[in-house]
């Protein structure tokens, strides 16, 4: 099996994308990430759910889950109100880390040495610098360790 047998439609943002509409696709799509597009239209980076959580919930409550639990549900609901201020741009790194990108014809091995490596859910599917779509790490490790 090939990534482009794996691989489904991705939708992508744009690095000036707000990420609280990165957040909203994500679930929508039922996707772990998203592919995030420069401004020629290739892959640049990849936004991942957890990015998405680190930044929504406050480093007080990430480091002491003792003061997570002591906060109401309804002001915990408006942590997430800050990322609507916040572009894709603001909450990457300024030097992206190594793109997992493959080509169609990458077999699941690679693909998953690839998310292995960087430590990414999703690896974008390119060809000829066209954005194809992604391999997401559900479908491939059903792939790989099902019976």
């Amino acid at each position: 099996m090939r990534a482009r047998d794996l691989m489904v439609p991705s939708p992508a943002v744009s690095l000036d994308s707000p990420v609280i509409d990165a957040a909203n696709l994500m679930i929508e799509s039922k996707l772990p990430g998203l592919i995030v597009l420069d401004e020629r239209g290739t892959p640049y980076s990849i936004l991942s759910g957890t990015q998405v959580l680190r930044l929504a919930i406050p480093q007080y409550c990430q480091e002491d889950p003792a003061l997570a639990r002591v906060i109401d549900e309804a002001h915990a609901d408006r942590f997430a109100e800050a990322l609507s201020r916040r572009t894709v741009r603001q909450v990457l790194p300024d030097r992206p880390s190594e793109l997992p990108i493959a080509d169609p014809d990458a077999t699941l091995l690679e693909l998953a040495a690839l998310m292995a490596r960087t430590r990414c859910p999703l690896v974008a599917i390119v060809e000829k610098g066209r954005l194809l779509g992604a391999v997401a790490l559900h479908p491939l490790m059903n792939r790989l360790f099902s019976a």
